[in-house]
């Protein structure tokens, strides 16, 4: 029987996304009863490989109930691997006959062994395997051969989805034993990131809050626990061909397309806390960086809590001005200058901005871009020590904590 959340759509479109890449990855067709994609990208992860895969064979729905695995499929495309892995991926297929994992093995020229590229050929790979199956509310769900999902994962996200979402970012949480072994400084910088982070989204929350993402919720939307519709996918345009960071693209691209995006706390994932990393950006490198900073003796500075608190309340009135060009209304020059002044971009261009046909997404990226290029706000505030700011916004969150429970009380 059909799931609520999915539908069949007879003419639902099946376009080449990425023109570069055509060939059909997995000859053997999608069960009919599929409504997850699940795509692993792999390069010499034999460490980890066999747990990231038992912790996808063994889902459980939301009352701890075996998932049917028919439900969901995982595409494993192993690219440019000089250890074991596509053996321990295929010995791992053979033992679990009822598991649907496609293991590919592929061999990539240099302009494209990059995980922006390979992630982005998986996806694609399982969009065209929901579109086939007219699941316009199918979802594509990644996740890293280092990194080891929930029982619930898939589950927590199709619950998302049923809830209105078009796409999920899930809590990763680093590995406890990695963390344990890491040094020092860099051990405390990452939870101090955490928390600041945390911070920064509950008071997001109160300020400028989103009715599809509420809080409590987290920051995180990156590709080691990303789903998103197979219709948004296509909506957002798909992966952006960039190298890396490609999971921050896309959610910049789903954000431009006004996407409801859910950072969900029922989703979460473990992921490795190595310190030697595939790309030069992401959580490995930033750990070997905190490190080096603790050898050199230097502070993690961050950006403040006025800061953070300015910006939101500028977005906030931004948004606002925005809907009321979209019913027709005509913000004053006063009001436009006011708010231009405090995102420190130029009036005149602002109220052009406003008669662009922009999505808020696409407005407030704009706006972003301009103020980097005019340098004002950046001139305005100074990065402070993390443990200062992390002070900071507890009195910042604190203080809106108790203004939003005395209007809750009022009304």
């Amino acid at each position: 029987m059909e799931s609520k959340c999915f539908q069949q759509v007879a003419d639902f479109p099946v376009a080449q996304l990425h023109g570069g890449f055509s060939q059909t990855l997995v000859q053997t067709p999608p069960s009919p009863y599929c409504e997850v994609c699940v795509i692993v990208p792999v390069r010499n992860e034999a460490e980890t490989l066999t747990q990231t895969l038992a912790a996808l064979a063994y889902q459980v729905d939301l009352e701890g109930q075996l998932l049917d695995s028919k439900r969901y499929e995982v595409i494993l495309l192993a690219n440019n691997c000089s250890d074991d892995s596509v053996a321990i991926a295929q010995n791992f297929a053979q033992q679990h006959p009822s598991f649907a994992l496609h293991v590919i093995e592929k061999t990539l020229p240099p302009t494209e062994a990059y995980i922006g590229r390979v992630r982005q050929i998986l996806m694609d790979e399982a969009y065209h395997r929901l579109s086939r199956l007219g699941r316009t509310r199918g979802i594509i769900a990644s996740t890293d051969g280092d990194s080891q999902v929930s029982p619930t994962w898939i589950a927590a996200n199709l619950h998302e989805i049923a809830c209105g979402a078009d796409a999920v970012g899930g809590r990763i949480i680093t590995n406890q034993v990695d963390r344990a072994a890491l040094d020092p400084y860099a051990r405390a910088c990452h939870l101090r990131e955490v928390g600041y982070r945390y911070l920064i989204t509950e008071l997001e929350s109160y300020i400028d809050p989103d009715p599809y993402d509420s809080f409590p919720r987290h920051y995180q939307h990156y590709g080691a626990s990303f789903a998103v519709t197979a219709q948004m996918y296509a909506l957002a345009g798909g992966l952006p061909p960039v190298r890396t960071p490609e999971d921050v693209a896309f959610y910049n691209a789903l954000v431009r397309v006004n996407a409801r995006f859910r950072h969900s706390p029922l989703v979460r994932v473990v992921t490795s806390a190595r310190q030697t990393g595939r790309t030069d950006i992401g959580l490995a490198n930033q750990l070997s960086k905190w490190s080096q900073m603790g050898q050199q003796q230097q502070s993690f500075l961050v950006e403040s809590a006025a800061a953070i608190e300015t910006r939101f309340q500028a977005r906030h009135q931004l948004r606002k001005m925005w809907s009321c060009v979209l019913n027709g209304l005509k913000p004053s020059y006063m009001h436009v200058a006011l708010l231009a002044n405090t995102l420190g971009v130029p009036t005149l261009w602002l109220v052009e901005e406003f008669a662009q046909p922009y999505t808020f997404g696409q407005l407030f990226e704009q706006v972003e871009q301009r103020s980097l290029l005019e340098g004002i706000w950046l001139s305005r505030w100074e990065n402070v020590k993390i443990e200062q700011a992390i002070q900071d916004l507890r009195l910042r969150v604190e203080s809106w904590r108790r203004d939003n429970k005395l209007l809750r009380f009022k009304s």
